[in-house]
């Protein structure tokens, strides 16, 4: 029992970690989008991503938060319908909006001698419509779990356990036969972009630092661009999320072909399927120092606004 509570509140102290990780870094680029002289389009994506983090976060965590402290389980299918879905549609969109911000990401940073340089989007018109795109794709996609949610609160007498308050019926063959394809395949082509816009970005960088060695044996002064910084704290993102994904499938394969009780593996199973949403806003903060760089700006504004004007 003392174990199930740590267990619970670890989960519920991550939760709000990340959530509030994410609305931090959320606020400072909306900040920087509106107040700023220059609207940089990668901004946009974060906050996209950010607001796709705290759906995730939200939506699982209520239902952490009613176990660790044993509330009575005030779900009822149409409470367990909405938390979960949202948290399977904020899932799929973490992967294609991780997917376009490595994309838009390399494109930025590409040479103006390349081709793809003439993708680059010139203003938010040209990425809020993928942003459409994702939502529509990602709730189709995820309406098949909706009737067979329900909650435990009108079926207490079949369970042993308080563990879960929302519970999956049994799917139809048909349904998954249709689902899971889909599923794959829209997985597999956005870490498919994914990564390849990464290996793009390594490859750019890795000449940008042949190039910062040549600049320094000749004994010149060379500063990296703010467009390459921005390029390494992508990279970082995609890795921790190559890393949270794919660690995850390989739980979830094992625990699916394991007959036995792996309660351990469960936890960090359950850890891993928001470990990325938790993670990303602080590689974020502690890569560009976003939380004091935000409110002393902000300070700085409000100092000025009601500052006293001088009279001459």
């Amino acid at each position: 029992m003392v174990l199930k509570f740590i267990k619970e509140t670890f989960f519920l102290i991550m939760t709000t970690v990340g959530t509030l990780g994410n609305i931090s870094i959320s606020v400072n680029y909306m900040f920087s989008w509106w107040g700023g002289p220059e609207k940089k389009l990668i901004h946009l994506i974060l906050i996209h991503l950010a607001f796709t983090n705290i759906i995730l976060l939200l939506a699982k965590g209520l239902r952490k938060t009613i176990v660790a402290f044993g509330l009575k389980n005030f779900l009822d299918d149409i409470g367990c319908k909405i938390l979960i879905y949202l948290e399977r549609v904020a899932r799929g969109l973490s992967i294609c909006t991780s997917s376009l911000l490595a994309v838009v990401q390399a494109i930025i940073i590409s040479p103006r001698a390349s081709g793809w340089r003439r993708l680059r989007p010139k203003s938010a018109w040209h990425i809020l419509p993928f942003f459409s795109v994702f939502w529509i794709l990602n709730a189709l996609i995820s309406m098949n779990l909706i009737p067979s949610i329900k909650s435990t609160s009108l079926n207490i007498s079949q369970f042993k356990n308080d563990h879960n308050y929302c519970y999956f019926m049994p799917e139809s063959q048909k349904i998954k036969r249709i689902v899971l394809p889909i599923m794959v395949l829209r997985d597999a082509v956005f870490q498919g972009a994914m990564g390849g816009a990464s290996g793009y970005m390594v490859f750019l960088l890795h000449k940008h630092h042949q190039h910062v060695l040549y600049l320094h044996n000749s004994k010149l002064l060379y500063r990296t661009p703010p467009e390459l910084r921005a390029a390494q704290s992508v990279l970082l993102l995609m890795f921790c999320f190559v890393f949270f994904y794919w660690t995850d499938c390989a739980f979830s394969l094992f625990l699916s072909l394991s007959l036995g009780d792996y309660s351990l593996m469960i936890n960090i199973h359950e850890f891993l399927t928001f470990g990325y949403a938790i993670f990303s806003p602080l590689v974020l903060i502690h890569r560009e120092g976003l939380l004091a760089e935000c409110w002393y700006a902000q300070w700085e504004k409000l100092r000025k606004c009601f500052s006293p004007v001088s009279v001459q």
